[in-house]
């Protein structure tokens, strides 16, 4: 019979049993295994009804058997593949996860939340721990059957849960052990959540710190990060005004236009992914790329791609990587018309505006002109794409390799766009977990003072992505992911020149048009690794060395840094120090 009298912490957590929110597998990432099942099974149909369906377009050469694999063709659309397609789109358009099992964890994860919230708000009296209430359960007999009777409930949900490893339910799962912690002052067998290895542990501070972390995460309810972060922001990200562009507007994208009170005669115009919104360059005060540029006195123009619909569907990297820029370009020279005009883009941004510029400078030198932008920044932008060499993106390689199905993906997705929660399973893939070290990193901090407050836009901007236009995402993954266009010069854009109309860019006229490129990326950086940034130490003026001092040579800085840098105040201001000393040589 249980001694119901002083329950251990162990006793308490060791009432699920086995549960996918403990990782007893000691898996690595997050491993969806029914949706792997599932997906795996619709890959397969729609490949088989695709096949049934050249064949039975072939009767000269099977007769009758073409007729037969007709019928059998659309027995499988009508019962199986059709239904599934029609939700994947249905789905897509309402910016809902097509996904019903990733859908369904997401339930468990906001119920397991509230469950959370409920559980704390037991111990909560006027925002602070109440230890004598918590040890009064915590050491009698009726205070532990509620406490069992919570677990209970905790251990049905988790059972429930359809993904495991490193999932956002074992993360949660760690922060109700710091609550039990919390709850009971004992220890836990194995390692403790968000423990230190720079200090010596103390069991007493650790407890009192586990108390404040729940404290400020009832103070908040930020149990659940995608909720808190909407609650908090209201739906809203982006410190500064702006206005936009008269004309500017192109399908859904449009330019944006913040200005700045003390102006120095130039121009930036920063160049978006198309999976992100655009306040990744804006999120907050402090973390905000703009306002350090509009503090150094440059007027700054924002490429916003918007929420791609239907109509946008169609529209690939020949409207995004070149119309887009010309025609936000020369509405840019034609309110500034002496303004010096220099170029940032941010990872996929920077990957797509690079070749634009090495097309615009054949242009402009075929006439006759000097190239009109010489200076481009890069964060975190990939331009070498291979196994090979060791670029850094053989992991995606190999999920596209094993994974992307381009009919599947043209069935689903082709008129709808490709939804943000098919890319983030690809980001799953080449970040490890990513899912449970983003709110385990949350849930550590959150005991720090502002903490919780100071990351809900980032929160926001992380858990809202975009869709990516059908077209666009199709010709990212083949020609440049895959193929690696950009790198081996076979990467083509229109032109008005037939001298260059959708021919190979020549990279190399950057050299020759006196293009400088400054290079910034991260050792820790697994979406755009450092190998793989290597613009700065190909094109442009390369000539002699590649410096962080020297006037009018590209430059290449590498730092112990991840791909989202920008949301640490003090890497922003390193990362800007530089921007400023780079520009202004």
């Amino acid at each position: 019979m249980l001694n119901l009298i002083n329950f251990s912490s162990d006793d308490l957590l060791n009432i699920a049993g086995y549960s996918p929110a403990n990782n007893v597998e000691q898996y690595k990432t997050n491993v969806p295994i029914s949706s792997k099942i599932i997906g795996g099974n619709i890959r397969y149909f729609l490949q088989f009804k695709n096949l049934l369906g050249t064949i039975s377009k072939k009767t000269f050469l099977f007769g009758p058997l073409s007729v037969l694999a007709g019928m059998q063709k659309e027995i499988i659309d009508f019962s199986f593949t059709a239904p599934i397609t029609a939700h994947a789109k249905e789905c897509t358009a309402k910016g809902e996860n097509p996904d019903i099992y990733v859908v369904l964890n997401e339930k468990i994860e906001k119920d397991y939340s509230e469950l959370l919230y409920d559980f704390s708000g037991e111990f909560i009296s006027n925002g602070k721990f109440n230890k004598s209430k918590a040890k009064k359960i915590s050491s009698t007999f009726h205070g532990n059957l509620f406490l069992i009777n919570r677990m209970r409930t905790f251990a049905r949900l988790e059972l429930s849960y359809q993904s495991l490893g490193l999932t956002g339910l074992n993360a949660m799962k760690e922060l109700l052990v710091t609550l039990i912690i919390a709850i009971t002052e004992q220890p836990v067998k194995g390692d403790l959540p968000y423990v230190s290895k720079k200090r010596e542990f103390n069991l007493d501070e650790y407890v009192a710190e586990c108390r404040l972390r729940i404290e400020k995460l009832y103070e908040f309810n930020a149990f659940e990060i995608k909720t808190f972060s909407e609650n908090f922001t209201k739906g809203k990200i982006g410190y500064l005004k702006y206005e936009i562009v008269e004309k500017s507007e192109i399908h859904i994208m449009k330019l944006r236009y913040y200005q700045s009170k003390n102006k120095n005669g130039k121009i930036l115009y920063l160049a978006s992914p198309l999976i992100n919104k655009p306040e990744i360059f804006d999120l907050s005060k402090g973390k905000s790329v703009v306002e350090g540029l509009l503090n150094m006195g440059f007027d700054v123009y924002l490429q916003d791609p918007g929420e791609p619909s239907k109509k946008e569907a169609a529209l690939g990297l020949d409207f995004y990587g070149k119309e887009v820029h010309d025609k936000y370009i020369d509405l840019i020279k034609e309110r500034h018309k002496k303004a010096e005009i220099y170029v940032i883009g941010y990872c996929m941004g920077g990957t797509l505006v690079l070749p634009y510029l090495a097309r615009r400078a054949e242009e402009r030198l075929e006439q006759g002109k000097k190239m009109d932008i010489k200076k481009i920044i890069l964060m975190a932008s990939p331009f070498k794409f291979d196994d090979e060499t060791k670029s850094g993106h053989k992991p995606m390689r190999k999920v596209i390799s094993n994974d992307y199905d381009k009919i599947l993906m043209n069935e689903m997705y082709g008129d709808v766009n490709v939804p943000p929660q098919i890319i983030e399973v690809g980001m799953n893939e080449i970040q490890p977990g990513v899912r449970y070290y983003v709110r385990c990193g949350f849930y550590g901090r959150a005991a720090y003072p502002g903490a919780i407050e100071d990351s809900a836009p980032f929160l926001y901007w992380l858990t809202h992505g975009t869709k990516f236009p059908a077209k666009a995402h199709r010709e990212w993954i083949n020609d440049i992911f895959v193929d690696n266009k950009i790198y081996k010069g076979s990467y083509c854009l229109p032109s008005k020149s037939k001298n260059f109309n959708n021919k190979p860019v020549n990279m190399e006229i950057l050299e020759k048009a006196g293009v400088t490129i400054f290079d910034y990326k991260g050792t820790r950086d697994p979406i755009s690794p450092s190998s793989t940034c290597i613009a700065g130490e190909l094109w442009g003026l390369t000539t002699n060395n590649i410096s962080r001092k020297s006037n009018g040579l590209n430059r290449v800085i590498e730092k112990n840094i991840g791909h989202i840098f920008v949301v640490s105040k003090t890497l922003l201001k390193d990362f800007l120090d530089d921007v400023e000393s780079f520009l202004n040589l």
